[in-house]
């Protein structure tokens, strides 16, 4: 009997990895298949059930808490409310008596956020009134309906429950049936449910991840968006099925203001959003107008999650940039990665073994393409057991690592949480030894099917485990491995091929907890254990690079993620942008998707635009299936490696910037890679646009996503602005859509926009370790309407030492009154480079009679330059001063 079952499975599972490239949507539940999303769904707007026992309300220094009851079936539920610093409102909901108590999400949050007090304005027999403090904004709490207001002056910004679908404890089956699988929710049904009214709002973002539009649409007639992390294959386009994770943090824009929402659960979760403006045509509006409708504006939106408690944080803005450090000062910061992560990743499912590696490396060098790090899939493992090597393929890993030391170059091979059973591996004997395992619902190890076969999965919401798992990483654990190793996490949601909807089962243990009440946490924990085991290895010194394919809330503090198993088809690459800049705005940065798509083969003109495409997105690294023809960029002909050996290029003379870039979103959450409404917010031009973006606020960036393409009409924000193109310096007004005409080289020229003012070290050389001590020129773009500044980052790329003994430069360039200068921004930090100022270029310029270079010693001295009045270029020539000196250069 066993051995029928042991055949059967490795039949099914050989059918499953030789199936078809596109995702069977019947393995993944719609909403009507998820018993509590279709009992949540089939309760419609109206008139609350609950009422706010007003004789309940506690006031204290912190909090206010008051008790809720259901007037249809008497159960009770606790109302604890929170100001919060910072410009946000904290909103508790939990049984007032649970039989069992529910999850609360731990380690997300980076510590108790600090609360400001509450004061009571006034109460009566409907409700009370409470001041909020800043700008005369008050919180109403009605009564009967129990019902929550967040208002400014006049106007309400925010409500809760106003449509009536708050429930936290609701009735309905216990046993749950999808496909093969049942689900017997030995703790009854508990899913919780509230809405949000947005008043003034059109536009909301977020709720990464989704292969989606950058606006989210409005779900009525069709699914809501789900948040559960799954390993779904080769994923459709523009639908709101879940995918490989999830965060559960929404924005709302309008040109008034932006806020957000975080839906602190981790369990599986729709939303639901509706608008009263949706599916009105552009002659619908302007009826409105004429006919002087008054009716505003509105966004509705409704949370349900399976299990859980609700706590929910109001982020009130006002300003995009306000909402982005709200949420990082719960949530923490994007991690600060080595300058190299930033630069050309090279990886393939899979380099066959040594050789292959060295082959490829030193194919780099013949073509003169610069790249930082090659990666090793699966098959570079002894039969899938992670920590290990092929001994015939990989039989000298250190060899194979120094040779890429040598060049300055590192690797990045894959550890997955699925742990082969198989008594000669140490790694799951310790594991199961230690009882760190996943348990099923019977108390037994759970196992399923993954790469290696029959798989335990270990448990990394259990602090010991993690610490075990990081042990892992110490050099003397992970034999071969060496300072220049990094670590990919994939499969992580986790991955089960034999699960429902191939991940695991609801009803595992986690502890005392069940899968169901913490899933979408799992991947976060793996890439907070794998991140902790490579700072552990070097003593606390190195910072870690970790990729992610799933994620939650917080894990921007653990590394980079990429948009999963992607294809090799144009609307694939289109979507990548959206994609990306949807988890910027919650936090993660570092994201990028497979540069050529994952399945299939692209053409040559498609891979070539989205080296072009990928150069401008914050993880840059080339990947493909195992099944795949071979793709290293020079293997599509001399004239299109020329192509892709420029755009990798160009991605090396911005890493200045780019690291500028990640060292502010460290420091203050401000996303990378971000929409062009965050830094117009008034101009509602840009609040639908996904097909450019901003890197920082000087780049402005459209790629050429469309096959055969002759040109293409980006949208130049900003009126009375000016914007420089990069490559051929042609100056362009703001507010307008410019035609631009494209040819498959016109990454070079046209497709990226300048405004004040950037950084760039230009080099050609084998990677970005190469450049340390390059020097730099400076691009100063000059606009009428604002005052030209920028920055200059320098540390040493890849150690602590820039945050704990301050090593590092960080100078503010700023042109005023015809000079130049370069002043201190971190007087008490410490760091001496030996790069130097090269070439100053100075766009939209006019002609000086002459330029000196004037330094703190009293010293001037004359400027060699150059002017061109058809472009209005100045070019300042070897200023040759140090880059972390102050300076200045006068123009007379």
């Amino acid at each position: 009997m066993y051995c029928w079952i042991l055949e059967n499975r490795l039949l099914w599972l050989a059918v499953f990895l030789s199936g078809t490239w596109a995702v069977d949507r019947g393995n993944f539940k719609t909403c009507d298949q998820s018993a509590f999303c279709k009992r949540q769904r089939a309760l419609k707007p109206g008139q609350s059930p609950y009422r706010a026992l007003l004789e309940t309300l506690e006031l204290t220094n912190t909090k206010l808490t008051l008790q809720l009851i259901n007037d249809n079936n008497k159960v009770r539920l606790l109302l604890e409310l929170y100001r919060l610093q910072g410009n946000m409102t904290r909103v508790k909901i939990n049984e007032l008596k649970p039989l069992k108590p529910r999850f609360e999400v731990p380690d997300v949050l980076i510590n108790d956020p600090p609360t400001e007090p509450l004061s009571l304005l006034s109460q009566d027999e409907n409700g009370v009134v409470l001041s909020l403090g800043a700008d005369s904004q008050w919180l109403i709490v009605s009564a009967k309906p129990f019902r929550l207001d967040i208002m400014e002056g006049r106007e309400v910004l925010l409500s809760l429950n106003s449509r009536g679908l708050l429930t936290a404890k609701e009735d309905g089956m216990w046993e749950e049936t999808f496909k093969s699988h049942t689900d017997n929710k030995p703790n009854g049904p508990s899913s919780i449910s509230l809405d949000f009214s947005l008043p003034g709002v059109e536009h909301v973002y977020g709720i990464p991840e989704h292969a989606d539009s950058l606006k989210l649409k409005t779900t009525d007639g069709g699914d809501p968006y789900r948040l559960f992390n799954l390993d779904v294959f080769q994923y459709e386009l523009f639908n709101p099925m879940a995918l490989y994770g999830a965060i559960p943090v929404m924005l709302s824009h309008s040109a008034q203001r932006t806020m957000g929402i975080f839906w602190l659960n981790a369990a599986e979760t729709w939303v639901d959003i509706s608008s009263n403006t949706a599916g009105k045509t552009v002659f619908g509006q302007m009826l409105d107008y004429v006919q002087g409708s008054s009716e505003t504006p509105q966004t509705d939106v409704r949370w349900i999650s399976e299990s859980g408690i609700i706590d929910v944080f109001i982020m009130l803005g006002p300003t995009p940039t306000d909402v982005f450090s709200q949420y990082a000062s719960l949530t923490g910061t994007q991690a600060f990665p080595p300058l190299s992560a930033l630069a050309y990743h090279q990886c393939r499912w899979n380099y066959n073994d040594q050789e292959d590696v060295a082959a490829v490396d030193q194919g780099f060098d013949e073509h003169d393409i610069p790249y930082d790090f090659i990666w090793l899939d699966i098959e570079h493992t002894d039969g899938k057991r992670y920590f290990t090597w092929d001994p015939h393929k990989f039989p000298q890993p250190k060899d194979m690592l120094q040779g890429l030391i040598d060049k300055r170059r590192k690797m990045v091979t894959i550890v997955d949480p699925h742990i082969k059973v198989d008594s000669s591996y140490k790694i799951h004997n310790e594991i199961r030894s230690k009882g760190f395992y996943v348990k099923n619902k019977d108390g037994g190890d759970y196992e399923g099917w993954c790469w290696p076969g029959n798989s335990g999965y270990p448990d990394f919401t259990n602090p010991e485990m993690r610490a075990w798992w990081a042990s892992m990483f110490a050099y003397d654990q992970y034999e071969g491995s060496m300072e220049n190793m990094y670590t990919w996490n994939d499969m992580n949601e986790p991955s089960v091929f034999n699960g429902p909807e191939v991940t695991m089962h609801k009803d595992a243990l986690h502890g005392n907890w069940e899968n169901r009440d913490l899933h979408n946490l799992y991947g976060l924990y793996v890439q907070m254990a794998t991140a902790e085991g490579l700072i552990e290895r070097s003593g606390g010194v190195e910072r870690p690079f970790v990729l992610t394919r799933a994620f939650f809330a917080g894990s921007q503090r653990y590394g980079a993620v990429w948009t999963g198993d992607n294809t090799a088809e144009w609307d694939h690459l289109k979507i990548s942008i959206p994609m990306c800049l949807s988890l910027g705005l919650v936090g993660v940065s570092f994201c990028g998707a497979d540069v050529g798509g994952f399945f299939k083969s692209p053409s040559t003109e498609l891979l070539v635009r989205w080296y072009q495409t990928g150069a401008y997105q914050p993880f840059f690294r080339a990947h493909a299936h195992l099944d795949t023809p071979r793709r290293e960029p020079w293997l599509f002909g001399p004239e299109n490696t020329a192509l892709i050996r420029e755009a990798v290029r160009q991605r090396y003379a911005l890493l200045p910037y780019w690291y500028q870039l990640f060292y502010h979103a460290h420091h203050s959450g401000q996303p990378v890679m971000r929409p062009l409404w965050v830094e117009y917010p008034h101009d509602t031009a840009t609040f639908s646009t996904d097909d450019q973006f901003l890197l920082g606020r000087d780049l402005l960036v459209h790629p050429v996503t469309e096959e055969g393409a002759s040109g293409v009409t980006a949208y130049l924000p900003g009126k009375g602005e000016v914007w420089f193109d990069v490559h051929t310096f042609q100056k362009h007004n703001g507010a307008q859509n410019l035609y631009i005409p494209v040819t498959i080289s016109s990454v070079r020229n046209s497709t990226t926009h300048s405004q004040p003012s950037h950084t760039v070290k230009i080099t050609s050389c084998k990677s970005s370790s190469c450049m340390e001590h390059d020097p730099y020129t400076l691009f100063v773009a000059l606009s009428p309407k604002r005052f030209a500044q920028g920055e200059l980052y320098i540390d040493d790329g890849h150690t602590f030492n820039f945050d704990k003994q301050k090593q590092f430069i960080h100078r503010r360039l700023s042109f005023a009154n015809n000079a130049l200068s370069s002043r201190n921004l971190a007087p008490g930090s410490q760091f001496i480079t030996p790069s130097w100022i090269e070439k100053i270029v100075i766009l939209g310029a006019s002609k000086p009679s002459k330029a000196t270079l004037k330094t703190p010693d009293g010293k001037e001295s004359l400027l060699e330059f150059e002017f061109d009045a058809s472009m209005s270029v100045l070019t300042l020539r070897k200023p040759g001063v140090n880059a972390g000196v102050d300076w200045t250069v006068v123009l007379q």
